[in-house]
């Protein structure tokens, strides 16, 4: 089965390592880099231009105000040429933004793809060292192992010995007739007789109330002198 997934033994011829070498790496390190230098620059240019055009407009509007318009349209000339050149450093600007764009867009692919192919050789080194042409056998094993797992439960869950010479249904018979018995049983068993106390019997049974006595009070020292005094006169 595997075989035929992945075309038996042979290999297909493997592809060239798509890996960027160390000087084109740096060559488009360096690029970079010089690109980023020369927008630095440009935005720098770019800056003083624009505070040229406005002292120059500032200039024109100071001229307007003395009259001079010869001078003031000077100034203005300048501003004009000083602003197509922003307008240049701007093209400028975004072509260095655009070609580094790029290369940062090419690197970045070139990686990438270098990192891809890198994992398909490692997987297919990986497949190798499975050999993939006895996964067939590995899993024939695995179903006869489980086969033979499976008839051993079942000799196991079968009956033995005299289990299995036993007729259940006969043994279901008997036990139905033995629960017939015992429900006739308990219908012809006669009625229990309620047993009644009479109620003489119980008045008869409850204890009498104990006569109260009278306490007798303890006699005082005084007394039993007296007691005795009275003795000693009758002797």
């Amino acid at each position: 089965m595997f075989k035929k997934l992945f075309g038996g033994a042979k290999d297909a011829p493997a592809a060239p390592p798509v890996q960027p070498s160390a000087a084109a790496a740096n060559k488009t390190i360096n690029t970079i880099q010089s690109l980023t230098d020369h927008e630095e620059q440009l935005e720098k240019r770019k800056s003083l231009l624009e505070k040229r055009i406005e002292a120059e407009l500032e200039k024109a509007r100071e001229f307007t105000k003395q009259k001079k318009k010869t001078q003031a349209l000077q100034c203005l000339k300048k501003k004009k040429l000083l602003e197509n050149e922003v307008v240049n450093l701007d093209n400028m600007i975004m072509r260095v933004i655009e070609q580094r764009t790029m290369l940062e867009g090419q690197r970045t692919t070139v990686e990438v793809v270098s990192t891809m192919h890198t994992a398909a050789m490692t997987a297919k080194d990986n497949m190798k060292a499975m050999k993939i042409e006895n996964v067939d056998k590995v899993l024939d094993e695995i179903n006869e192992t489980t086969d033979q797992m499976r008839q051993i439960q079942e000799v196991f869950a079968a009956p033995t010995g005299l289990a299995a010479d036993l007729d259940e249904d006969e043994l279901l018979g008997e036990l139905e007739e033995l629960e017939a018995t015992e429900m006739d049983k308990e219908l012809l068993a006669p009625a229990p007789v309620p047993t009644t106390k009479v109620p003489g019997a119980a008045v008869a049974d409850r204890p009498l109330p104990s006569v109260p006595q009278k306490k007798v009070a303890a006699k005082t020292q005084e007394e039993l002198e007296l007691e005795a005094l009275q003795a000693e006169m009758a002797l």
